[in-house]
């Protein structure tokens, strides 16, 4: 396991329809290091959003797609993704206010 830093974990939030349509029920949508549990995803969330309380974390691992041209054949770099759930008492996160 890695040792991460809070403000490691987290890496860009995801900005996509069906990330807008579920902010209403308080879930919010981010890439997230590939090495995070669950449980540092939860503690990096309450430490850079203040207010914030999460109720569940649900994550998944999209594995990279296979990427050719000619005969060289790569990878694209794989990716962890963190649907997070705030409490209904929690505020809401700021960067996504406005979108």
């Amino acid at each position: 396991m890695a040792d991460l830093k809070y403000y490691d974990v987290i890496l860009k939030p995801v900005i996509s329809e069906k990330s807008m349509n579920q902010m209403a029920d308080k879930k919010y949508t981010f890439l997230v290091h590939v090495d995070a549990t669950k449980i540092q995803i939860r503690e990096a969330v309450e430490k850079m959003f203040a207010g914030t309380k999460v109720e569940s974390v649900n994550t998944m691992n999209r594995h990279p797609k296979v990427r050719r041209r000619g005969r060289i054949v790569g990878k694209a770099p794989e990716s962890k993704k963190a649907v997070v759930k705030l409490t209904a008492d929690s505020k809401d996160i700021e960067i996504f206010e406005g979108l």
